[in-house]
């Protein structure tokens, strides 16, 4: 195919592609398969190929996200994004029709009334019909420039849909992040023990705001234009009605369910219809936006300095701790251990918005019967993952069938045995979630601690195949780590020295970092104030552990087993060879004057950490502990002692502060 042909067949597949993805995308109205629509995208992906002097940045294949960037730009708006005047009941709405009225000095007052989106508020501006810039909210007059993020998404189009487009236009509207995509996002990292995203306004927000927009690119983020803020070269509309439907015209996604209203108790109606129906979107909502409708009413009403009059957000009640189970997923935790976790639809508990909480185990699932689809109520206490207190009935329902275990991971696919109550991933460190748990849990502060190096880091180390073991951290350099989302010259130097730093470590620290399981930090100072040496505790048998006060048959059987492991130990040879140094314990007979002695401590000390406190008092022979009982020997309480504190006093414990826990550590 000649030059000026493949020219123009290029232009048309364009054109082909992008009406397609105006129907998919804006419409939901698709005209061709999936496989017949990635057939024209591979044609004109090999077209450019061929002639890439001929790649403009208004064609469907620039949609795949750039190398990432450094920061995210401020820009000024061209039109400040205001702010909503928000009100929680009908009677607000029925004094804002009052004051309308009373503004306009006219009864006879329409409204335009339409949902409000849970998403992120974004501007986009089109010079002479193309993208030309994308930007957040910010504070309404300076924005972050997301303009690479923003071309990753199907329902904003790259060129308007115009035979003569204006000049320029800005555009505001809303990026969301439907709900669908929500929960499989939410399940792709809940499998993985990542934090998953308490709402889908958070998970659109998150996503926006990429400095990588590749990863961008992966979610699945949507459109809703609803706002001309700026228009020149086109004769502008004169009612809200008028602009929607332009916006429309040009291609941008609007959204179906919007109503004029001749009278304030038609929109209220409205809203209450909404309400109702919200559960079906496929979306989130949280109330309706009731706005003058005629632009020259809205001139004459004016504007307040972050909000205009003319406009305000009846929001809906809060879902309260009665919430839908939307999916059950299986959690990959650092010890392979399965925890089956509900994917809610974000509700408020305690005034927190929350969309997962945990199922405990397969017999807790049973015992409560709770399926995909249930009602269920949600319980939140402190700060750990809410719960599922209970399902509850509903009348004509059809449920889905029990939920069980899997038979296979779901994040390696490695075989899952069943040990007591719980489930275990056989994958061990080639299981990704473990391998993932583990690093974080071996750089965590308790352990070697390497600071800069927490989960998120972790995470892309391993997704872009730089780390395959804990090993891997110490053979890690700066050009690995300045590929990295965030990483620049001065961040990458100081991860590095805080890995090389690592490398002396104390042996009851290493022994925690390994990730034994059954073995926590206490049981590590246990076991390093025994054996002395890394070497001595490889070679204990299950038998010698046995005669450890406080090493019972679990945690013998779990330490032997552990170093038994071919992989396990040459994981540590692997790591002495790179330079990991495990200093011996202090000999048992060294002074011990904390021994036999208990320890909590409760509130905020000013020397110590909580960590640094506890670990004196183990090396001084003592046991730290979390809860306060008649056996406890001291508690320490430092600024703003709570419960801890109270029962101590109430069992007549001994309560000292933190100056005279010093003076008996010697410290």
């Amino acid at each position: 195919m000649i030059r000026n042909e493949s020219q123009k067949r290029i232009a048309r597949l364009r054109d082909e592609i992008a009406r397609h993805d105006h129907l998919y995308y804006a419409l939901d109205k698709p005209e061709i398969s999936d496989a017949e629509y990635d057939r024209l995208r591979a044609e004109l992906e090999a077209l450019e190929k061929e002639y890439p002097d001929l790649v403009t940045s208004d064609s469907p294949t620039q949609r795949v996200g750039a190398p990432p960037r450094e920061d995210l730009p401020s820009v000024r708006h061209v039109k400040p994004m205001l702010s909503l005047e928000s009100v929680m009941n009908v009677d607000a709405a029925r004094e804002f029709d009052k004051r309308m009225k009373k503004g306009l000095g006219s009864d006879d007052v329409t409204y335009a009334v339409e949902p409000k989106f849970d998403g992120l508020s974004v501007e986009l501006i089109y010079e002479d019909g193309v993208l030309a810039r994308g930007a957040t909210r910010g504070d309404g007059s300076v924005g972050e420039e997301i303009t690479p993020n923003i071309r990753t998404i199907r329902a904003v189009p790259l060129r308007l849909r115009a035979a003569k487009p204006p000049r320029l236009v800005a555009i505001r509207g809303e990026a969301i992040m439907p709900l669908g995509a929500f929960r499989d996002l939410n399940r792709w990292m809940t499998e993985r023990e990542l934090p998953a995203f308490a709402n889908p306004r958070n998970a659109a927000a998150g996503s926006i705001r990429q400095l990588d927009s590749r990863i961008t690119a992966e979610r699945p983020l949507s459109f809703f234009a609803y706002e001309i803020m700026k228009l020149d070269g086109a004769e502008p509309p004169d009612t809200h009605a008028q602009e929607l439907e332009m916006l429309s015209k040009w291609g941008l996604r609007v959204d179906p369910h919007r109503k004029i209203c001749r009278t304030i108790e038609e929109a209220i109606a409205f809203h209450g219809d909404l309400a109702a129906s919200r559960d079906g979107l496929s979306f989130e909502i949280d109330g309706v936006v009731i706005q003058i409708d005629s632009k020259v009413d809205r001139e004459i009403l004016g504007l307040r300095s972050r909000s205009p009059r003319w406009a305000i957000a009846l929001k809906f009640e809060p879902r309260k701790e009665v919430t839908i189970v939307e999916d059950i997923v299986v959690q990959v935790g650092r010890t392979g251990k399965l925890t089956p976790v509900a994917l809610l639809r974000p509700v408020d508990v305690s005034g927190v918005t929350v969309s997962r909480a945990t199922l405990h185990n397969a017999g807790e699932v049973a015992k409560k019967d709770i399926r995909v689809g249930d009602t269920v109520r949600i319980e939140r206490a402190g700060d750990v993952i809410p719960a599922v207190v209970e399902r509850i009935p509903q009348k004509n329902e059809r449920r889905k069938r029990p939920f069980a275990m899997p038979g296979a991971c779901p994040v390696c696919g490695a075989e899952v045995v069943e040990d007591g109550a719980y489930h275990f991933c056989t994958g061990g460190l080639s299981c990704p979630a473990q391998l993932k748990r583990g690093i974080a849990h071996f750089a965590s502060k308790a352990a070697l601690d390497v600071e800069g190096l927490g989960a998120k880091t972790v995470a892309a180390l391993v997704d872009r195949g730089l780390v395959s073991s804990v090993a891997d951290i110490y053979r890690l350099d700066a050009a690995a780590l300045l590929a990295l989302e965030g990483f620049a010259d001065k961040s990458a130097a100081n991860l590095l020295e805080a890995i090389e730093s690592s490398k002396k470590v104390a042996l009851d620290r290493f022994l925690y970092a390994l990730g034994i399981r059954n073995v926590g930090e206490h049981v590590a100072a246990v076991l390093a104030a025994r054996y002395e040496t890394l070497d001595a505790v490889m070679e204990a048998s299950e038998k010698d552990l046995m005669t450890i006060h406080e090493i019972g048959p679990e945690v013998a059987k779990s330490v032997s087993s552990f170093f038994a492991e071919k992989k396990n130990r040459a994981l540590v040879s692997g790591l002495r060879q790179l330079g990991l140094d495990v200093a011996p314990a202090a000999r048992a007979d060294g002074p011990r004057p904390l021994a036999g002695r208990t320890f909590v401590f409760t509130g905020t000390l000013e020397e110590f950490s909580r960590e640094e406190a506890e670990r004196l008092v183990q090396s001084l022979g003592g046991r730290a502990i979390s809860t306060v009982s008649a056996k406890t020997s001291y508690v320490v309480a430092g600024a703003e002692a709570g419960s801890k504190l109270a029962k101590a006093e109430k069992l007549g414990v001994k309560v000292i502060s933190e100056k005279e826990f010093k003076k008996l550590a010697g410290a």
